[in-house]
């Protein structure tokens, strides 16, 4: 069995992953880690969930970690990764900062729906590495707060979806302000044509790892596929959304995703939601929310939209439901990946009404995924022995809906100047929705957190989830 210490990991990083308990490499890493760490350009494809972020970090931190550490410059990073989304960006930078932080290496991200002014600052300080998504990128570059021209190795996490979804021309302008002779990696769960394009425009002499299901660590992912007449179909998503684990709860669009967050919560099962009308500052508090202890304030139900699918890590997801059934197969694998990941055992429930059954075994017959069609409803005993244990119901509570009320009747009070947390949202509406972050949990029971809710959301760049507009896609990505 292979070490991250014998594939060539240098060992201050290797104890960094020891004291996470990460002391055996998955076979993305495994397979990718001795060509990414010798230098060379990777091309690699690993479902969701195998390792992909893991894979990419590590030799991006030992090309930069040494001697050079210290010689970072205003404005000028040497570590670039490209991400779609600000929840990804996010998560990959939690991933790189305590292995950066072992190398005395600096890492910040950039992404639009927050004041750029905290961007702005924490390069004209000096950064090593660079997690953004390309919009704000793009802005801030014609700034001139960001030079890219000594940027060693370049990193594109989910190629598939950058170049799927709009974000192709963005991408390709900021490759090429990286140096030509720069190491890039490109990491995806799928490899389609846009990404061909990529490859050949700007890898040299690569070197393609792709690892199949069967490789990936043993996790059990069940694929469940029940059939459910259109009059049961909102108990049935209740019964599901009612044990003890945590579970995802995937609709196609963001208004339906804020409707079922409230109704599950109005039921007695706390829920938040995170969708694409969410402001950051909302959607920190309710993936925060989601992913804390239920006995410590913490939900078990989360209602997204395809937004999240590409950037929720929380652990212990051991539930997903597709409650409108992706439009295309690629979206059914992302969404999927957030159970069963790294390992894990996890279950995918796709509910399907019988105008839909058509569509869903075709999608199915794409994914590779093979589960029978099993009628049911709420009442099934195959139902109530998929979701197990019930979780106890919760209370509404009257006092946090009369504080998240409370910023309508001053949608425009403090504007951001620059903080942490700016009320920047993509929501259609200025000062409307606060910051969208009110509905589902925080809404209705005392136990989800509160601090900063009220701040009105800024732009209008949400377009709704299910929209196949490029678009609404870039402004999602911003």
């Amino acid at each position: 069995m292979s070490s991250f210490l014998s594939l060539g990991v240098p060992a201050p990083l290797v104890s960094v992953l020891e004291a996470t308990g990460r002391t055996e490499p998955f076979p993305i890493q495994r397979d990718t880690l001795p060509d990414s760490l010798a230098g060379r350009d990777v091309l690699g494809r690993g479902r969701t969930g195998s390792g992909k972020t893991l894979a990419f970090s590590l030799p991006l931190v030992a090309r930069l970690s040494g001697a050079k550490a210290a010689a970072r410059r205003p404005g000028r990073p040497r570590g670039l990764v490209l991400c779609p989304t600000r929840e990804l960006a996010t998560q990959i930078a939690a991933t790189i900062t305590p292995l950066a932080e072992a190398a005395g290496l600096r890492v910040t991200t950039i992404f639009g729906g927050v004041s750029q002014r905290p961007q702005e600052q924490a390069m004209r300080a000096g950064v090593d590495i660079v997690v953004a998504c390309p919009g704000r990128l793009e802005d801030l570059m014609k700034q001139g707060v960001v030079t890219l021209d000594t940027v060693e190795i370049t990193v594109l996490d989910e190629a598939d979806h950058m170049a799927d979804l709009g974000f192709l021309p963005g991408v390709t302008r900021i490759l090429k302000a990286t140096p030509a002779g720069g190491q890039r990696l490109l990491f995806s769960a799928t490899l389609d044509r846009g990404v061909d394009g990529l490859v050949r425009s700007f890898l040299r002499d690569e070197v393609r790892h792709s690892v199949d299901e069967s490789s990936v660590p043993a996790a059990a992912m069940t694929h469940r596929v029940l059939l459910v007449a259109d009059d049961h179909k909102a108990s049935l998503v209740e019964t599901l959304a009612s044990g003890v684990g945590r579970r995802i709860l995937f609709t196609r669009t963001k208004h339906q995703a804020k409707k079922l967050a409230r109704q599950l919560t109005a039921r007695g099962i706390p829920a938040v939601d995170l969708h694409g009308n969410l402001g950051q500052g909302a959607r920190e508090r309710n993936l925060a929310a989601f992913g804390a202890d239920p006995a410590a304030g913490g939900v078990r139900v989360l209602v997204a939209t395809d937004v999240a699918a590409r950037g929720v890590h929380v652990d212990e997801v051991e539930l997903v439901v597709h409650v409108d059934p992706p439009l295309e197969h690629k979206a059914y694998l992302h969404r999927s990946g957030r159970t069963a990941r790294a390992g894990a055992e996890g279950t995918v429930v796709t509910v399907v009404l019988a105008s839909q059954k058509r569509d869903v075994a075709d999608m199915l017959r794409k994914a590779a995924i093979t589960a029978p069609f099993e009628n049911v409803d709420a009442d099934t005993p195959a139902v109530r022995d998929l979701v197990g244990e019930m979780a106890a119901r919760v209370a509404p509570s009257a006092a946090p809906a009369a504080a998240a009320q409370k910023p309508k009747t001053q949608p425009q009070k403090a504007k951001p100047q620059g903080g942490s947390q700016p009320a920047a949202g993509q929501g259609g509406s200025r000062g409307r929705r606060s910051s969208g972050g009110t509905s589902g949990a925080g809404r209705a029971y005392a136990a989800t957190p509160r601090s900063g809710e009220g701040r009105p959301a800024r732009g209008g760049q949400g377009q709704a989830q299910g929209q196949r507009s490029t678009q609404g896609q870039r402004a999602q990505g911003h």
